[in-house]
């Protein structure tokens, strides 16, 4: 099965992976591990997965400004998501990814995306593939 959804670029980007989905917001400082890239915030339902080379879906960002450098820092470090995909990406998320060259698509419907979805972005467009 394979579903089609449009948002709006944040950082353009043309990438395929799989996903790694939450419905719950995510924040960069102190949130997720810079040293490991896995979500270190306790009870959020990602706590103790890897978000490193996958394709990070999750409705909005949240918390201190700090978490666009976290996002940098992953970046530098090869620990950063393949690419963001949110439902409103507020400016915390849209400056981590512009300064740290991570694709990125908002204004799309998060709940249609569940993790293992093979997920493949080119530019306003997300293909969202089901095993």
């Amino acid at each position: 099965m394979k579903i089609k959804l449009e948002g709006r670029v944040i950082r353009y980007g043309e990438v395929e992976g799989e996903a790694l989905a939450t419905r719950q917001p995510i924040s960069f400082y102190g949130g997720v591990d810079p040293e490991t890239g896995r979500i270190i915030e306790r009870g959020h339902e990602l706590e103790g997965e890897s978000i490193t080379d996958k394709i990070l879906v999750f409705p909005y960002g949240k918390g201190s400004t700090v978490g666009s450098y976290i996002l940098l820092r992953l970046k530098k470090r090869g620990l950063a998501p393949k690419a963001i995909i949110n439902k409103r990406c507020e400016p915390i998320i849209a400056v981590g990814v512009i300064i740290a060259d991570i694709p990125a698509v908002d204004m799309i419907d998060t709940d249609k995306i569940s993790t293992g979805d093979l997920v493949k972005i080119t530019g306003s467009v997300v293909e969202v593939s089901r095993t």
